[in-house]
Protein backbone atom coordinates (compact mmCIF):
# COMPACT_ATOMS: atom_id res chain seq x y z
CA UNK A 1 0.00 0.00 0.00
CA UNK A 2 0.93 3.47 -0.79
CA UNK A 3 2.63 5.32 2.10
CA UNK A 4 0.29 8.09 1.75
CA UNK A 5 -3.29 6.13 2.03
CA UNK A 6 -2.74 3.44 4.92
CA UNK A 7 -5.21 5.20 6.06
CA UNK A 8 -7.57 1.54 8.03
CA UNK A 9 -9.64 0.75 10.24
CA UNK A 10 -7.04 -0.95 12.57
CA UNK A 11 -4.76 2.36 12.68
CA UNK A 12 -8.10 4.59 13.47
CA UNK A 13 -8.68 2.56 16.17
CA UNK A 14 -5.33 4.12 18.19
CA UNK A 15 -6.66 7.12 18.49
CA UNK A 16 -10.28 6.39 19.36
CA UNK A 17 -10.48 8.89 21.99
CA UNK A 18 -9.94 11.88 20.26
CA UNK A 19 -13.06 14.21 20.15
CA UNK A 20 -14.50 16.31 17.21
CA UNK A 21 -15.02 20.33 17.52
CA UNK A 22 -17.39 22.37 15.90
CA UNK A 23 -15.99 25.18 14.11
CA UNK A 24 -19.26 26.12 11.80
CA UNK A 25 -18.87 30.14 12.45
CA UNK A 26 -18.24 32.66 9.58
CA UNK A 27 -15.43 34.30 9.16
CA UNK A 28 -15.12 38.52 9.52
CA UNK A 29 -13.59 40.64 6.79
CA UNK A 30 -9.09 40.60 6.52
CA UNK A 31 -8.08 43.62 5.51
CA UNK A 32 -4.35 45.07 4.33
CA UNK A 33 -3.15 41.58 6.16
CA UNK A 34 -5.07 42.06 9.08
CA UNK A 35 -8.60 40.93 11.05
CA UNK A 36 -10.86 43.30 11.68
CA UNK A 37 -12.41 40.91 14.09
CA UNK A 38 -11.30 37.52 15.86
CA UNK A 39 -11.25 35.16 12.51
CA UNK A 40 -12.86 30.89 13.05
CA UNK A 41 -11.40 28.60 11.74
CA UNK A 42 -13.55 26.73 8.66
CA UNK A 43 -11.25 24.17 8.10
CA UNK A 44 -11.87 20.51 9.10
CA UNK A 45 -10.24 17.67 10.24
CA UNK A 46 -9.83 15.10 7.45
CA UNK A 47 -8.96 11.48 6.33
CA UNK A 48 -8.01 10.00 3.40
CA UNK A 49 -9.02 6.21 3.73
CA UNK A 50 -8.30 3.24 1.13
CA UNK A 51 -11.47 1.55 1.53
CA UNK A 52 -15.23 2.65 2.28
CA UNK A 53 -16.74 0.53 4.78
CA UNK A 54 -18.65 0.00 7.61
CA UNK A 55 -16.01 -1.14 9.48
CA UNK A 56 -13.74 1.89 8.36
CA UNK A 57 -16.52 4.58 8.45
CA UNK A 58 -17.12 3.62 12.48
CA UNK A 59 -13.99 3.75 13.20
CA UNK A 60 -12.96 7.39 11.71
CA UNK A 61 -16.86 8.29 13.70
CA UNK A 62 -15.00 7.20 16.95
CA UNK A 63 -12.10 9.25 15.91
CA UNK A 64 -14.44 12.46 15.90
CA UNK A 65 -13.78 12.75 12.01
CA UNK A 66 -16.56 13.71 9.98
CA UNK A 67 -14.96 14.46 6.33
CA UNK A 68 -12.66 12.51 4.02
CA UNK A 69 -11.50 11.44 0.64
CA UNK A 70 -11.47 8.18 -0.14
CA UNK A 71 -10.49 6.20 -3.67
CA UNK A 72 -13.39 5.28 -5.81
CA UNK A 73 -15.05 1.89 -5.57
CA UNK A 74 -15.40 0.75 -9.36
CA UNK A 75 -16.54 -3.46 -10.14
CA UNK A 76 -14.66 -3.06 -12.94
CA UNK A 77 -11.42 -2.99 -12.40
CA UNK A 78 -10.61 -1.54 -16.44
CA UNK A 79 -13.22 0.84 -16.01
CA UNK A 80 -11.75 4.13 -15.19
CA UNK A 81 -14.58 6.04 -13.23
CA UNK A 82 -17.09 4.87 -10.97
CA UNK A 83 -21.02 5.08 -11.85
CA UNK A 84 -23.40 7.29 -10.26
CA UNK A 85 -24.65 4.28 -8.52
CA UNK A 86 -21.22 3.22 -7.22
CA UNK A 87 -20.82 6.77 -5.81
CA UNK A 88 -24.41 6.49 -4.03
CA UNK A 89 -23.32 3.10 -2.39
CA UNK A 90 -20.22 4.84 -1.38
CA UNK A 91 -22.20 8.01 0.28
CA UNK A 92 -24.62 5.54 1.98
CA UNK A 93 -21.83 3.72 3.41
CA UNK A 94 -20.58 6.48 4.82
CA UNK A 95 -23.42 8.73 5.56
CA UNK A 96 -24.93 6.38 7.68
CA UNK A 97 -21.69 6.44 9.71
CA UNK A 98 -22.07 10.24 10.20
CA UNK A 99 -19.03 10.78 7.60
CA UNK A 100 -19.04 13.20 4.74
CA UNK A 101 -17.09 11.59 1.04
CA UNK A 102 -15.37 15.31 -0.07
CA UNK A 103 -13.85 14.26 -2.65
CA UNK A 104 -12.86 11.54 -5.15
CA UNK A 105 -10.08 9.05 -5.85
CA UNK A 106 -9.55 8.43 -9.35
CA UNK A 107 -7.71 4.98 -9.96
CA UNK A 108 -5.23 6.95 -12.60
CA UNK A 109 -3.51 10.27 -12.45
CA UNK A 110 -1.82 9.35 -9.52
CA UNK A 111 1.91 10.24 -8.27
CA UNK A 112 3.51 7.67 -9.46
CA UNK A 113 6.10 7.10 -11.98
CA UNK A 114 5.06 6.62 -15.17
CA UNK A 115 7.08 3.38 -16.35
CA UNK A 116 4.73 2.13 -12.98
CA UNK A 117 1.43 3.81 -13.99
CA UNK A 118 -0.98 1.04 -15.69
CA UNK A 119 -2.99 4.04 -17.77
CA UNK A 120 -0.33 6.27 -18.20
CA UNK A 121 -1.70 7.97 -22.24
CA UNK A 122 -2.32 11.08 -20.72
CA UNK A 123 0.97 11.78 -19.54
CA UNK A 124 2.96 10.12 -22.34
CA UNK A 125 0.57 12.51 -24.29
CA UNK A 126 -0.46 9.19 -26.58
CA UNK A 127 -3.54 10.04 -28.80
CA UNK A 128 -5.79 8.59 -29.10
CA UNK A 129 -5.55 6.46 -26.13
CA UNK A 130 -5.05 9.94 -23.99
CA UNK A 131 -8.43 11.15 -25.41
CA UNK A 132 -10.31 7.82 -24.03
CA UNK A 133 -8.77 8.40 -20.87
CA UNK A 134 -9.54 11.96 -20.87
CA UNK A 135 -13.00 11.19 -21.39
CA UNK A 136 -13.38 8.88 -18.98
CA UNK A 137 -12.23 11.49 -16.41
CA UNK A 138 -15.10 13.61 -17.89
CA UNK A 139 -17.62 11.11 -16.96
CA UNK A 140 -16.18 11.14 -13.37
CA UNK A 141 -16.46 14.37 -13.59
CA UNK A 142 -20.30 14.56 -14.47
CA UNK A 143 -20.76 11.31 -12.41
CA UNK A 144 -19.74 13.18 -9.29
CA UNK A 145 -21.63 16.36 -9.63
CA UNK A 146 -24.75 14.39 -9.87
CA UNK A 147 -24.17 11.82 -6.81
CA UNK A 148 -23.19 15.22 -4.65
CA UNK A 149 -19.35 14.55 -4.30
CA UNK A 150 -18.19 18.14 -4.88
CA UNK A 151 -14.11 17.58 -5.42
CA UNK A 152 -11.60 15.34 -7.22
CA UNK A 153 -7.96 14.94 -6.38
CA UNK A 154 -5.63 14.21 -9.10
CA UNK A 155 -1.81 14.09 -9.95
CA UNK A 156 -0.36 15.17 -13.40
CA UNK A 157 3.23 13.20 -12.66
CA UNK A 158 5.64 11.65 -14.67
CA UNK A 159 8.25 10.84 -12.07
CA UNK A 160 6.56 10.77 -9.08
CA UNK A 161 7.36 10.93 -5.35
CA UNK A 162 11.18 10.44 -5.17
CA UNK A 163 13.64 10.88 -2.48
CA UNK A 164 16.78 9.45 -1.55
CA UNK A 165 16.89 7.66 1.50
CA UNK A 166 16.33 8.10 4.79
CA UNK A 167 17.58 9.56 8.13
CA UNK A 168 17.18 8.03 12.27
CA UNK A 169 14.22 10.59 13.45
CA UNK A 170 13.36 11.75 17.15
CA UNK A 171 13.39 8.26 19.17
CA UNK A 172 13.07 5.13 17.13
CA UNK A 173 11.69 7.10 14.41
CA UNK A 174 12.54 7.22 10.80
CA UNK A 175 12.46 9.89 8.76
CA UNK A 176 12.46 9.73 4.94
CA UNK A 177 15.13 12.31 3.50
CA UNK A 178 15.97 13.66 -0.29
CA UNK A 179 19.53 15.16 -1.33
CA UNK A 180 20.22 16.93 -4.23
CA UNK A 181 23.82 15.83 -4.25
CA UNK A 182 22.34 11.92 -3.90
CA UNK A 183 21.23 12.51 -7.34
CA UNK A 184 23.86 14.26 -8.93
CA UNK A 185 26.28 11.62 -8.03
CA UNK A 186 24.91 8.89 -9.80
CA UNK A 187 24.70 6.81 -7.60
CA UNK A 188 21.05 4.49 -7.45
CA UNK A 189 18.19 6.04 -5.31
CA UNK A 190 15.44 4.07 -3.43
CA UNK A 191 11.83 5.29 -4.91
CA UNK A 192 9.37 4.29 -2.35
CA UNK A 193 6.51 2.35 -3.41
CA UNK A 194 8.77 1.35 -6.42
CA UNK A 195 10.81 -1.77 -6.99
CA UNK A 196 13.80 -0.72 -8.83
CA UNK A 197 16.63 1.98 -8.34
CA UNK A 198 16.42 4.90 -9.83
CA UNK A 199 19.17 7.63 -10.53
CA UNK A 200 19.91 10.37 -12.16
CA UNK A 201 21.56 8.11 -14.94
CA UNK A 202 19.30 5.44 -14.74
CA UNK A 203 17.47 4.97 -18.68
CA UNK A 204 14.91 7.03 -18.98
CA UNK A 205 11.35 6.62 -18.75
CA UNK A 206 8.82 5.26 -21.19
CA UNK A 207 7.74 8.49 -21.42
CA UNK A 208 11.37 9.45 -23.62
CA UNK A 209 12.84 13.36 -23.11
CA UNK A 210 10.31 15.20 -22.28
CA UNK A 211 10.94 19.22 -22.24
CA UNK A 212 9.53 21.64 -20.22
CA UNK A 213 7.46 22.50 -23.44
CA UNK A 214 6.06 19.00 -24.22
CA UNK A 215 5.33 18.94 -20.28
CA UNK A 216 3.40 21.97 -20.35
CA UNK A 217 1.50 21.10 -23.44
CA UNK A 218 0.44 17.46 -21.65
CA UNK A 219 -0.81 19.31 -18.94
CA UNK A 220 -2.69 21.94 -21.01
CA UNK A 221 -4.29 19.36 -23.33
CA UNK A 222 -6.17 17.84 -20.11
CA UNK A 223 -6.83 21.26 -18.41
CA UNK A 224 -8.68 22.38 -21.79
CA UNK A 225 -10.66 19.35 -21.66
CA UNK A 226 -11.67 18.97 -18.13
CA UNK A 227 -11.95 22.11 -16.25
CA UNK A 228 -15.00 23.29 -18.81
CA UNK A 229 -17.16 20.00 -17.55
CA UNK A 230 -15.72 21.03 -14.08
CA UNK A 231 -17.44 24.27 -14.38
CA UNK A 232 -20.87 22.48 -15.51
CA UNK A 233 -20.86 19.91 -12.70
CA UNK A 234 -19.26 22.48 -10.14
CA UNK A 235 -16.70 19.70 -9.05
CA UNK A 236 -13.41 21.38 -8.29
CA UNK A 237 -10.26 19.49 -9.34
CA UNK A 238 -7.64 19.01 -6.65
CA UNK A 239 -4.17 18.78 -8.37
CA UNK A 240 -1.36 17.71 -6.34
CA UNK A 241 2.03 19.13 -7.82
CA UNK A 242 4.93 16.59 -8.56
CA UNK A 243 6.81 15.84 -5.46
CA UNK A 244 9.93 15.57 -6.82
CA UNK A 245 13.15 17.92 -5.81
CA UNK A 246 15.35 16.44 -8.78
CA UNK A 247 17.91 18.11 -11.17
CA UNK A 248 16.88 19.09 -14.55
CA UNK A 249 16.42 15.80 -16.69
CA UNK A 250 16.21 13.49 -14.27
CA UNK A 251 15.27 9.75 -15.51
CA UNK A 252 14.79 11.88 -19.21
CA UNK A 253 11.98 14.86 -18.03
CA UNK A 254 12.20 18.39 -17.30
CA UNK A 255 9.87 18.65 -14.46
CA UNK A 256 7.07 21.64 -14.29
CA UNK A 257 5.22 21.60 -11.85
CA UNK A 258 7.84 20.82 -8.86
CA UNK A 259 8.38 24.94 -8.11
CA UNK A 260 6.32 27.64 -6.99
CA UNK A 261 6.46 29.31 -10.66
CA UNK A 262 5.28 26.31 -11.99
CA UNK A 263 2.38 26.06 -9.23
CA UNK A 264 0.88 29.05 -9.99
CA UNK A 265 1.60 28.99 -13.90
CA UNK A 266 -0.86 25.66 -13.72
CA UNK A 267 -3.29 27.68 -11.58
CA UNK A 268 -3.28 30.28 -14.45
CA UNK A 269 -3.51 27.87 -17.21
CA UNK A 270 -7.31 27.90 -16.73
CA UNK A 271 -10.09 30.69 -14.91
CA UNK A 272 -12.33 28.98 -12.82
CA UNK A 273 -13.29 28.64 -9.24
CA UNK A 274 -12.89 24.64 -9.43
CA UNK A 275 -9.62 24.40 -10.83
CA UNK A 276 -7.30 24.73 -8.13
CA UNK A 277 -4.81 22.38 -5.64
CA UNK A 278 -4.21 19.74 -3.32
CA UNK A 279 -1.53 21.94 -1.39
CA UNK A 280 0.85 20.21 0.28
CA UNK A 281 2.79 21.87 3.00
CA UNK A 282 5.74 19.59 2.85
CA UNK A 283 6.00 19.75 -1.11
CA UNK A 284 5.86 23.58 -1.08
CA UNK A 285 8.56 24.11 1.83
CA UNK A 286 10.20 21.42 -0.42
CA UNK A 287 10.68 23.97 -3.16
CA UNK A 288 11.60 26.96 -1.66
CA UNK A 289 15.34 27.87 -0.93
CA UNK A 290 14.42 28.92 2.44
CA UNK A 291 10.86 27.74 3.23
CA UNK A 292 11.25 28.93 7.27
CA UNK A 293 10.98 32.65 5.69
CA UNK A 294 9.21 32.27 2.54
CA UNK A 295 6.15 29.15 2.76
CA UNK A 296 4.27 31.32 4.41
CA UNK A 297 3.34 33.90 1.57
CA UNK A 298 3.13 30.95 -0.83
CA UNK A 299 0.25 29.85 1.76
CA UNK A 300 -1.05 32.77 1.98
CA UNK A 301 -0.76 33.77 -2.12
CA UNK A 302 -2.77 30.64 -2.97
CA UNK A 303 -5.25 30.92 -0.18
CA UNK A 304 -5.87 34.92 -1.10
CA UNK A 305 -6.29 33.15 -4.91
CA UNK A 306 -8.77 30.37 -3.34
CA UNK A 307 -6.68 27.60 -4.96
CA UNK A 308 -6.35 25.50 -1.63
CA UNK A 309 -9.05 22.74 -2.06
CA UNK A 310 -7.75 20.02 0.26
CA UNK A 311 -4.64 20.38 2.25
CA UNK A 312 -1.87 17.65 3.04
CA UNK A 313 -0.26 18.85 6.17
CA UNK A 314 3.05 17.84 6.06
CA UNK A 315 6.47 19.35 8.25
CA UNK A 316 10.09 19.13 6.92
CA UNK A 317 13.44 20.34 8.22
CA UNK A 318 16.00 21.69 5.37
CA UNK A 319 15.44 22.81 1.79
CA UNK A 320 14.91 22.07 -1.68
CA UNK A 321 18.79 21.09 -1.86
CA UNK A 322 18.40 18.28 1.02
CA UNK A 323 15.48 18.12 3.75
CA UNK A 324 13.80 14.95 6.29
CA UNK A 325 10.09 14.63 6.31
CA UNK A 326 9.54 14.99 9.71
CA UNK A 327 6.83 14.62 12.20
CA UNK A 328 4.35 18.19 12.28
CA UNK A 329 5.75 19.40 15.45
CA UNK A 330 9.35 18.66 14.56
CA UNK A 331 10.34 20.65 11.48
CA UNK A 332 10.94 23.78 10.37
CA UNK A 333 7.78 25.16 9.42
CA UNK A 334 5.60 26.66 12.17
CA UNK A 335 2.63 24.92 11.60
CA UNK A 336 0.56 27.00 13.99
CA UNK A 337 0.97 29.91 12.33
CA UNK A 338 0.44 28.06 8.92
CA UNK A 339 -3.06 27.21 10.29
CA UNK A 340 -3.31 30.62 11.33
CA UNK A 341 -3.02 31.97 7.55
CA UNK A 342 -5.18 28.89 6.31
CA UNK A 343 -7.97 30.34 9.21
CA UNK A 344 -7.28 34.24 8.10
CA UNK A 345 -8.07 33.45 3.98
CA UNK A 346 -11.36 31.42 4.86
CA UNK A 347 -10.04 27.88 3.62
CA UNK A 348 -12.70 26.02 4.61
CA UNK A 349 -11.59 22.20 3.71
CA UNK A 350 -9.95 19.05 4.82
CA UNK A 351 -6.62 19.62 6.67
CA UNK A 352 -5.32 15.70 6.90
CA UNK A 353 -1.48 14.25 7.50
CA UNK A 354 1.07 12.85 4.82
CA UNK A 355 3.64 10.88 4.68
CA UNK A 356 3.86 9.21 8.27
CA UNK A 357 7.04 8.83 9.75
CA UNK A 358 8.17 4.95 9.96
CA UNK A 359 8.27 3.92 13.70
CA UNK A 360 8.24 0.28 15.33
CA UNK A 361 4.63 0.90 16.72
CA UNK A 362 3.57 0.86 13.49
CA UNK A 363 0.88 3.43 11.29
CA UNK A 364 -1.93 3.61 13.42
CA UNK A 365 0.85 5.05 16.27
CA UNK A 366 1.75 7.81 14.08
CA UNK A 367 -1.67 8.34 12.85
CA UNK A 368 -3.23 8.78 16.29
CA UNK A 369 -0.43 11.22 17.02
CA UNK A 370 -0.68 13.40 13.93
CA UNK A 371 -4.49 13.55 13.83
CA UNK A 372 -4.64 14.73 17.83
CA UNK A 373 -2.11 17.32 16.65
CA UNK A 374 -4.50 18.79 13.75
CA UNK A 375 -7.30 18.62 15.84
CA UNK A 376 -5.62 20.45 18.51
CA UNK A 377 -3.94 23.20 15.63
CA UNK A 378 -7.72 24.02 14.22
CA UNK A 379 -8.93 23.93 18.27
CA UNK A 380 -5.99 26.57 18.74
CA UNK A 381 -6.61 29.03 15.77
CA UNK A 382 -10.09 29.08 16.66
CA UNK A 383 -9.64 30.19 19.64
CA UNK A 384 -6.26 32.65 19.48
CA UNK A 385 -6.84 36.31 17.53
Amino acid sequence: MDRRHFFSAAGMAAAAGLTATSVDAQPTTRQSGTRTGRRHALMKLGADVEKVDDATMKAMARWGIKNCYARALIDDRERLYPTVDELHRMREIAERNGISIDILRPPNLTMSNVDDEKHPAIMLGESPQRDHDIEAFQTMIKNCGEAGIPGIRYTLSIVGNTRSGSVPGRGDASYEASRMSDYLSGKPIAVPGRNLNSSINKPITKAGRVTADMYWERITYFLDRVVPVANQYKVKLASHMEDAMVPPGYEGVNLVTNSVEGAKKFVSIQESPYHGLLFCIGTFAEMLENPTRDVYDVVRWFGDHKKIFLVDFRNIRGNHQSFVETFPDDGDIDMLRVMQILRDVGYDGMVVPDHQPVTPGGPQQVNAFQYGYIRGLIQAVDTLS
